[in-house]
């Protein structure tokens, strides 16, 4: 069954208090996700606003080892048949329900037995791609999305496997406006302006689509920082990618061409670790994976973060990680973080084919200058603060959208 956990607080937020029922299905642990993450840090970030939180969730990792579960995950996804969350939700009687993921262990049917308001937030690109990057091959492809609905099944896009691919390209057929999930919502909340373009582009309607970037605090910084130019931490020399070692991330690709002597720590594991430990050239370090907090107790530390990735990318938490911690940005284009350090100057964005060895000597004069504004911009932009006022407007416009609340039925 379903994990059922309430958080109530009996304060008031501003909108006054509303209790908010979370759907969410969290991915294995076998592979870590910046997604479930996200889902406990809005919990709580909500619950300190003053709001009552329920979750209602399903642990991959607690039944995926029952009997004949990757057949009926597999039925779930393809006939939206399946585990439903209306029983909790009806007991609960919440003002909001938000739906984070249903992949893979929710059916999709209840949608239509629930009256009450919904919000539901995009972390990927699922909807429209098997595979949720809209990447094969070493670079962004849009198949699925521009029409051909069975591209995602001939290329085996989700885990390298056609089996594995074809329950979401038969869900997929008919593209996103006729996705259970998305047609329901009274609200769609997306993470990156690059990830509103994509869904706008495939026939989300615009009135309902709302661009609420991640957010993240300030826990875990060992100490109060002084951002200002001449108190800069940053008086190290290594460079910093943190994230999941995967042909995605790109960080095979940097290798290729980072400058022997430059010195990069390279936090995370994956896949492609021992092709990456072959590829470093002298001056690279592997340091694992780091437990979340010790991360973000080291960044500041750090000459910068470097963020190659090869695809999209809807909106990864390294990167207001990186802002609390004064860090700056060096993006390679062509992925979200690519954009919001163009938007929010935050650091650098360089090409793929831009010789890298100019580009970091100019990043490692500029850097310093940018770590006070860095700190401005997560204040103003990616705080639990900020996040909060957001998602609470979002959550009043659902409410004054579907009138009566479930408390009225």
């Amino acid at each position: 069954m379903p994990v059922d956990t309430a958080v109530e607080n009996g304060s008031s937020g501003v909108p006054p208090q509303m209790r908010v029922a979370v759907v969410h299905s969290f991915y294995s642990s076998d592979i870590p996700s910046g997604e479930n993450q996200a889902v406990t840090d809005q919990l709580d970030a909500l619950h300190r606003a003053g709001h009552r939180m329920h979750l209602v969730a399903v642990h991959t990792d607690e039944v995926s080892g029952s009997p004949f579960y990757p057949l009926r995950a597999a039925a779930t996804v393809s006939s939206g048949r399946g585990r439903s969350p209306l029983d909790q939700l009806r007991r609960l009687r919440p003002d909001i329900v938000h739906v984070h993921n249903l992949f893979p262990n929710f059916g999709r049917s209840w949608l239509r037995h629930w009256a009450g308001p919904i919000v539901t937030t995009l972390h990927n690109y699922r909807p429209l791609c098997a595979a949720a990057t809209l990447y094969r091959n070493g670079a962004t492809c849009t198949l699925c999305p521009d029409g051909d609905r069975w591209a995602g099944l001939r290329n085996g896009c989700y885990r390298g496997s056609r089996t594995a691919s074809a329950p979401l390209a038969w869900a997929g057929r008919h593209g996103v406006t006729a996705d259970a999930l998305l047609g329901r919502a009274d609200r769609v909340v997306v993470l990156s302006a690059t990830s509103r373009q994509m869904y706008l582009s495939s026939g989300i309607d615009p009135q309902r689509l709302v661009l609420v970037p991640n957010f993240t605090s300030d826990f875990g910084l060992s100490a109060p920082i002084d951002h200002r130019p001449e108190h800069s931490p940053a008086n190290g020399t290594a460079w910093v990618f943190a994230g999941r070692l995967s042909p995605e991330k790109g960080l095979l690709e940097l290798l290729a061409r980072w400058p022997a002597g430059e010195r990069l720590d390279v936090v995370g594991q994956g896949p492609l670790l021992d092709a990456c430990r072959r590829a470093a050239p002298e001056g690279v370090r592997f340091l694992g994976r780091l437990d979340h907090l010790e991360l973000r107790r080291r960044l500041p530390s750090w000459r910068g973060l470097v963020f190659p990735s090869r695809w999209l990318e809807a909106a990864p938490l390294i990167y207001p990680e990186a802002l609390a911690a004064g860090l700056p940005v060096l993006a390679f284009s062509g992925s979200a973080v690519a954009d919001s350090v163009r938007e929010d100057g935050t650091g650098t964005v360089v090409a793929w084919e831009e010789a890298l060895a100019p580009a970091l000597s100019h990043a490692g004069l500029h850097f310093p200058t940018l770590r006070h504004h860095c700190r401005s911009v997560f204040l103003r932009q990616y705080s639990e603060r900020a996040w909060t006022a957001r998602i609470e407007s979002v959550y009043a416009s659902a409410l004054a959208s579907r009138r009566p609340s479930p408390r009225d039925r």
